[in-house]
């Protein structure tokens, strides 16, 4: 009876058995990707490939060293931020505040204090971290829109504390660059970019991993249950506030450290970074990703970066120019651009990015009336 088996296992049923192992074997291929785009991404500017299209540039040039880290800074962010909307069900309005923190607060304990880099990027991430436990303990007492309208008014105040530079230590509309001298010189300089590169890097890496880390554990497993039904949480014994407090503070701690990144890539602390609009691009790279995915905020951060980067330059391109009107006013806007991709996305792909990958493996089913029964010879 065995060997019967074993016979019409090589014959023809075993045609199923094989495509039966073969998504086995390429499942535990796939589990290696992200160390192979990892290597990928760590010896990226060392190359001379050129990306027409995609980069103005060779990959190791200094202008797609800038681009390429400016996307990962985000692809970070945007991932440490869904630890809030996608992980814990919590709609904030206010995440750019914390970013800002870092980058602001590192800028001034330089210029005024005239500390040491290393001592300043400290005291700014833990002013940072400090911040978001202050605002995060008082907005977390109403849930709900009520939570979202209280981190906005929070934001608001922030982005308008800053425009009004008190005392000078904010600079206004016009932000405050950092003094070169104070940094470390190995990421000052045209000639320096792929060093700021790596440092990007790490900090994505850094932020995957603590995010990875903190969802897999009990106290993320209770955030998953926050989403789904906080009276739930509630009635097994819990209180939910500590949680979400935990939530909230993490993602602030991890949104102020990349404000410091921030501050390095662009030499300043800009006040763009405290507004509200800013958090409501975060939400859009999570949107666009895929949110509470692994690897969906990621996606959505780098691409949305991109975009951004690559349709102002098309917008203002030749091409768009000799457009009749009625094309090339539409067109020559980056952000219309930005949202057509946007919408065409969310259309094509309800899920975000993170839901390609399934999409394109499943099969369609089959249609009515073909099953094993009612097929005749």
């Amino acid at each position: 009876m065995s060997t019967a088996t074993e016979t019409q296992g090589h014959t023809g049923p075993a045609s199923a058995a094989a495509p039966s192992g073969a998504p086995g074997a390429a499942a535990r291929l796939l589990r290696w990707w992200p160390a192979a785009a990892l290597a990928l991404l760590i010896v990226a500017p060392y190359s001379a490939l050129p990306l027409p299209g995609l980069l103005d540039g060779p990959v190791g040039s200094p202008g797609s060293h800038q681009l390429l880290a400016t996307c990962l800074l985000f692809g970070a962010l945007a991932t440490g931020y869904d630890l809030l909307l996608g992980r814990t069900g919590l709609l904030s309005f206010g995440h750019a505040l914390y970013f800002a923190a870092g980058s602001y607060a590192t800028n001034m304990f330089l210029l005024e204090a005239g500390l040491p880099f290393a001592l300043s990027a400290v005291l700014g991430l833990c002013f940072g971290i400090a911040l978001a436990v202050v605002l995060g303990s008082v907005s977390l007492r109403v849930t709900g829109i009520g939570f979202s309208m209280v981190t906005l008014a929070f934001a608001q105040a922030g982005s308008l504390l800053v425009a009004r530079d008190p005392g000078g230590i904010t600079g206004g509309e016009e932000g405050r660059a950092a003094p070169a001298d104070l940094l470390p010189s190995a990421l000052v300089g045209i000639e320096h970019t792929a060093n700021l590169y790596w440092v990007s890097l790490a900090y994505l890496v850094l932020t995957l991993g603590v995010v990875h880390w903190a969802v897999r554990s009990p106290t993320g497993r209770v955030w998953e249950g926050i989403k789904e039904n906080e009276r739930r949480v509630e009635v097994l014994g819990l209180r939910p506030y500590g949680f979400k407090l935990t939530a909230f503070v993490l993602a602030g701690a991890l949104a102020a450290l990349g404000g410091l990144v921030h501050l390095l890539l662009t030499g300043g602390s800009t006040p763009q970074t405290t507004t509200s609009d800013f958090t409501l691009s975060l939400l859009v790279m999570v949107v666009l990703g895929g949110s509470g995915t692994r690897w969906g905020p990621m996606a959505g951060g780098i691409l949305y970066t991109w975009a951004d980067h690559r349709l102002g330059d098309l917008a203002g391109s030749g091409a768009v120019a000799d457009l009749p009107a009625v094309l090339r006013v539409p067109l020559s806007q980056p952000l219309f651009l930005l949202g057509v991709v946007f919408v065409a996305v969310v259309h094509l792909l309800p899920g975000g990015l993170a839901r390609l990958p399934s999409r394109l493996s499943s099969r369609p089913a089959p249609p009515r009336g073909t099953t094993k029964e009612n097929r005749r010879p």
